[in-house]
């Protein structure tokens, strides 16, 4: 079986939607003729630990791990905040707020110092035990998944080390993303130079959605277009409960996630406060609930007259408790931010919620995810302007779980939510493996 190394920083214990991308990977290469290492850091300062993703790591795996110098001890002492607070979901703020001067420095320091990410302290010690790795294990074959860029970095230095094919695996664009930041024109320049050597560099380049080929050919149509492929995040049928789904005493709305700056509930609470003062939906009736990490703005309109009652906030779950909570639900709720270049994006958790085979109500611009929505028969999506559209979809379901709780029925006969199983069936983590691993022997043939 051919070796492939994986240079990755969020690996188990890290929590959050990268680690599942590549722990899947890592789970199903095997079963088409490729042996994953692991390339990946000792003491990351990871925004979300999950200690029961180690469980699922394959037993035969071989994982190395290495140092970091990790900047974000610092950026807490300089911004005032405590010692193992994540500082992503209170780092971008919405459009026309004001950052605080502490953290405007730190920013200012970050943008300039730090690229092409805070990462970039693990490049040394990276490179120097992955090229022993590359030996010792006769690895043919290299794959990195960024973000953080740092890991693009670090296989492009074992690239030109080892000459071994390398796919490059991006899950977000590289510059001028929501969450990139905002540089002046030389360190700007020094990213956008690091970020083309690195497309123009990998043997193939492997993206998470289609607006990330969009958004590399905008930048670099230079770049061939039979390149880029795009593979799809997914779930993984093995992570869902088989046991039936009990009723709820509530119409339950679950979200996964993050929210912060443009990202947020505001026009969906709206919807539903309209509803209640409406009399069309009962407060007391439904249950809005919210799992995983959020920015202080939304943290207050959790807290909002009417919809505080039935809003229900749980921190951060680990990943098996989290995807209970998606089948346990009677709805989903899918935010996709607005900013230029929205339309292009499809979260990785929306594959979960196909998985959960629940309704989802997406509140998004028009584009990729709403045609998956489509595609897969799996909900329906509006605009973030459009509250009257957003309350038809809310009361739609609200409607199916009166009348699947208020009759003998069972609940595979409610009325409007007829997902395409077919289709969610290709969006299988091990069937996206498949298509990775058919990269891996173009550019190695057996």
């Amino acid at each position: 079986m051919k070796k492939v190394l994986i240079v990755t920083y969020y690996f188990p214990p890290s929590g959050g939607p990268g680690v599942q991308r590549v722990l899947k990977f890592a789970k199903y290469l095997p079963q088409f003729g490729w042996e994953p290492v692991i390339l990946t850091v000792e003491n990351g300062d990871y925004p979300a630990r999950d200690e029961s993703l180690l469980n699922e790591i394959p037993s035969s795996l071989k994982i190395y791990r290495t140092k970091i110098f990790e900047p974000y001890s610092l950026y807490r002492a300089l911004t005032g905040k405590q010692s193992g607070v994540a500082v992503d979901v209170n780092n971008i703020p919405k459009k026309g707020e004001r950052k605080k001067i502490s953290e405007a420095i730190a920013e200012s320091i970050r943008s300039t110092l730090f690229i092409p990410d805070a990462r970039i302290g693990w490049l040394a010690t990276a490179v120097k035990e992955g090229k022993k790795i590359i030996e010792r294990e006769d690895v043919r074959m290299m794959y990195s998944s960024s973000p953080p860029y740092t890991c693009a970095l670090i296989a492009r230095a074992l690239h030109r080390a080892k000459k071994i094919p390398w796919v490059a695996g991006f899950r977000d664009p590289w510059t001028g993303f929501l969450s990139a930041p905002k540089r002046w024109f030389l360190p700007a320049a020094i990213d956008k130079h690091l970020e083309r050597s690195c497309f123009k560099e990998a043997s193939r380049i492997e993206v998470a959605w289609n607006g990330i080929c969009t958004d590399i050919r905008r930048k670099y149509p230079d770049i061939p277009s039979e390149k880029i492929e795009y593979l799809p995040n997914g779930f993984d049928s093995a992570d869902f409960p088989s046991a039936g789904r009990p009723r709820n005493d509530k119409f339950t709305v679950t979200y996964t996630g993050s929210m912060y700056g443009v990202r947020n509930p505001k026009t969906f609470f709206e919807a539903v406060i309209t509803l209640v003062n409406a009399g069309k939906v009962d407060v007391k009736k439904i249950r809005l609930r919210f799992i995983g990490r959020f920015g202080a703005e939304v943290l207050a309109m959790f807290r909002q007259p009417i919809i505080s009652e039935c809003v229900e906030v749980v921190s951060y779950l680990p990943h098996a408790e989290s995807i209970r909570a998606l089948v346990a639900s009677d709805a989903l709720l899918l935010v996709v931010d607005e900013f230029e270049g929205h339309n292009d994006i499809v979260p990785g958790k929306v594959f979960e919620y196909l998985g959960a085979s629940r309704p989802i109500i997406a509140v998004a611009p028009e584009g990729a995810a709403s045609a998956l929505l489509r595609e897969t028969g799996s909900g329906k999506s509006a605009l973030h302007h459009d509250i009257a559209a957003i309350e038809n979809i809310f009361l739609e379901y609200y409607n199916d779980y009166l009348y699947t709780n208020n009759s003998l029925q069972s609940e595979e006969s409610a009325r409007t939510y007829q997902p395409n199983t077919e289709v969610i069936s290709h969006y299988e983590r091990k069937e996206v493996t498949k298509r990775l691993a058919d990269i891996f022997n173009e550019l190695v043939p057996f």
